[in-house]
């Protein structure tokens, strides 16, 4: 028969095990230890359980954690995990040998280097270059997207498209709901094909390799530092790498985060600060021909990222979160991994994403038809002229609430058209990327985090987003930075 384990813990901790197993009445599937250890470390799950199971005594547990956290300067999941760690410790000394490794190999070498600040922090500056910059934002969203927008799109499908419906349907409505300025086609699928397919393809092909790299963990572990001073710890480095693919997706991985707090900090980030590959990558399409205005756009969302990140984690209470992950071999990344999570990904963008492409080609001709799209376009005018903008910049800001990526494709189409200048290109570009979530994100926020939590975000970040623009369009008049 196999001997159990019996983990003691201080004083404090024990006698606070002890009085809160003495309220526990009810059956649970745990053992009441356990169920006490889960409430000492705040498990949302089990002080639901308990609370509906013990009704009154509730109160009284609550009142004994409390108090039992007064004794410590951390976290009381902290201070239990350690207690645990240190028995892990002493048991696996008695029955391990270790062996000093006298040739340490390449992969060990480069590890500890991309996990400490001095050299990791290069490290990630290469990888954002080379990976995001150079290839989703070069060739993706450059090379690739110019010759589907302009060669194969522009050149060969909708002047196709265009002439087939003006030949056969007599009806113009409908020949403005496939085609022409707004159709289902020849805006809808063009940009969804056309713009965002190859950036989105680009970039989950390099997230597909640094993630099979092992590279996540040890950035985790090299911002953990940084994180805390927003509220966060290391381990929101995964959702937040995320939303750079998709951020509604990234705010559903939110979830995997320890405490309430995290989650409701990552979730206004990524809202807020974060764009998605297809936004990211047009965004850096539009501003790699001027290295300056993308060094402005970069050190403008960042330091809004941390900004916001620190104030909210002063405004909303709560510890400090504890950080400890486990850190997996760094090793080449395998094809097939590489192939099968790019592969899988494409797949939910297409059935994802390409009926939204549609559903908003469909309101904005329906805008049309009827008037609205003209009004409220109208409306924003002023809103745009006060950020440094053209009236037509409205455009992408109504689009951008359908799909973020909707929006940033729309500037692309206004930087071909020569109505933006560098100056207003960067406002636009930072202003869009603060700009409300995406229908798809807003929703995913209100089913994550509560309808009235979801709600009071969004409204901080509609206005917040353009008082930035103007801040920021404030700043570049005035120094003259770009023209």
């Amino acid at each position: 028969m196999s001997k159990s384990l019996n983990i003691s813990y201080d004083d404090i901790i024990e006698d606070s095990i002890g009085k809160i197993i003495s309220y526990l009445k009810g059956n649970y599937v745990l053992s009441k230890r356990a169920v006490a250890l889960l409430l000492l470390q705040e498990d949302e799950d089990v002080l639901e359980k308990v609370q509906d199971t013990e009704k009154s005594n509730f109160i009284k547990i609550r009142l004994i954690i409390q108090k039992t956290k007064e004794n410590y300067d951390k976290p009381l999941n902290y201070i239990i995990s350690l207690s645990r760690q240190e028995l892990v410790q002493e048991l696996t000394e008695k029955v391990v040998n270790k062996e000093e490794e006298k040739n340490r190999n390449i992969s060990d070498v480069l590890s500890r280097l991309t996990m400490n600040p001095i050299t990791g922090i290069p490290i990630l500056i290469l990888v954002l270059y080379f990976g995001l910059y150079q290839f989703v934002g070069v060739f993706g969203a450059g090379t690739i997207v110019d010759f589907l927008e302009a060669n194969v799109f522009e050149n060969f499908i909708n002047p196709w498209i265009n002439g087939l419906v003006n030949s056969y349907i007599p009806w113009q409505w409908l020949k403005d709901l496939l085609a022409n300025e707004y159709g289902i086609i020849t805006l809808g699928i063009r940009y969804a094909i056309a713009i965002i397919l190859p950036i989105v393809g680009s970039f989950f092909l390099i997230f597909s390799i640094i993630e099979d790299s092992g590279y996540l963990p040890r950035l985790a572990m090299l911002v953990d530092r940084i994180f805390k001073k927003i509220g966060l710890s290391g381990r929101a480095v995964i959702p937040m790498t995320l939303g750079f693919g998709c951020d509604t997706m990234a705010t559903m991985v939110s979830r995997t985060l320890e405490t309430k707090r995290e989650r409701v900090i990552s979730t206004l980030l990524l809202a807020l600060a974060i764009p998605c590959s297809a936004q990211l990558g047009v965004i850096l399409a539009l501003l790699s021909g001027s290295p300056k205005a993308m060094m402005i756009w970069v050190a403008f969302v960042a330091f809004v990222f941390l900004f916001i990140g620190y104030l909210t984690s002063k405004i909303l209470p709560g510890d400090q979160p504890s950080f400890y992950m486990e850190v997996p071999p760094l090793r080449l990344p395998k094809l097939s991994n590489i192939l099968s999570k790019t592969y899988t990904r494409m797949q939910w963008y297409l059935a994802e994403v390409m009926p939204l492409f549609v559903l908003a080609s469909v309101l904005i001709w329906f805008g049309n038809l009827t008037g609205l799209f003209d009004i409220i376009i109208d409306a924003m005018g002023p809103v745009m002229n006060w950020i440094g903008l053209p009236n037509e910049a409205a455009e992408s800001f109504i689009f951008g609430f359908f799909r973020r990526d909707f929006g940033a494709a729309g500037l692309y189409d206004l930087q071909a058209s020569g109505a933006l200048s560098p100056r207003q290109l960067v406002v636009a570009a930072a202003t869009l990327t603060l700009f409300v979530p995406c229908v798809a994100q807003f929703t995913m926020m209100m089913k994550e985090r509560g309808k009235k939590t979801g709600i009071a975000m969004a409204a901080f970040i509609f206005p917040f987003a353009f008082a930035a623009g103007y801040v920021l369009n404030l700043i570049l008049v005035t120094f003259g930075v770009l023209s």
